[in-house]
């Protein structure tokens, strides 16, 4: 893009937060799936986890509002509320932009539910969690199909880094686990 960077300090800013978020989630994503697998079942290790994945959680989602907060400055996009707040509604590939707006409601969704887990029980709550993964998957979704830099090689490489340990992750949950040894009967 050329021109006076400060005419375009809302679309960089804009830009810089979603590159940033993409890879909080990404982060925030294989700490869950390690935390609810036999990967975070290790002493000491589910305390440590669940703090950093609630504080990665917490950061993406201000980084997400922030994504789309700041297009609403943007000189050249020029949004409107509707259009950073409710999908397919901006006029720049609204296809690939509402898919964005989707996940980034449900991620707020997902993230917060955690502060009412309580009231509406933990097998709720687990339910919930696991839409956790199509957030992810919009994101991915809405980066190569609307973001400027999606389909370059150094996001395409970004993305494949923060993707291959969830898809680890997840693969190995869904692994069956081994039956427990049982000991021969003394006779």
């Amino acid at each position: 893009m050329t021109g006076d960077p400060l005419q375009q300090v809302f679309w960089l800013a804009s830009r810089s937060t979603g590159i940033v978020a993409i890879v909080l989630l990404g982060v925030s994503v294989a700490l869950g799936l390690a935390m609810s697998g036999r990967l975070g079942r290790r002493p000491g290790l589910p305390a440590k986890l669940k703090r950093f994945h609630e504080a990665s959680t917490l950061v993406t989602l201000a980084l997400i509002a922030a994504h789309g907060g700041l297009l609403l400055g943007d000189g050249f996009l020029r949004p409107g509320l509707e259009g950073v707040l409710l999908p397919f509604q901006m006029g720049y590939r609204p296809m690939w932009t509402g898919l964005g707006i989707v996940g980034g409601w449900l991620a707020t969704i997902l993230g917060l539910s955690f502060y009412v887990r309580r009231w509406i029980g933990t097998k709720t709550w687990r339910w919930l969690h696991r839409w956790t993964l199509a957030v992810y998957v919009l994101a991915l979704v809405h980066v190569v199909g609307a973001g400027t830099d999606g389909r370059s090689g150094w996001m395409l490489a970004l993305l494949g880094a923060l993707t291959a340990p969830i898809v680890f992750a997840f693969t190995y949950r869904m692994l069956p686990r081994p039956a427990p040894r049982r000991l021969p009967a003394r006779a």
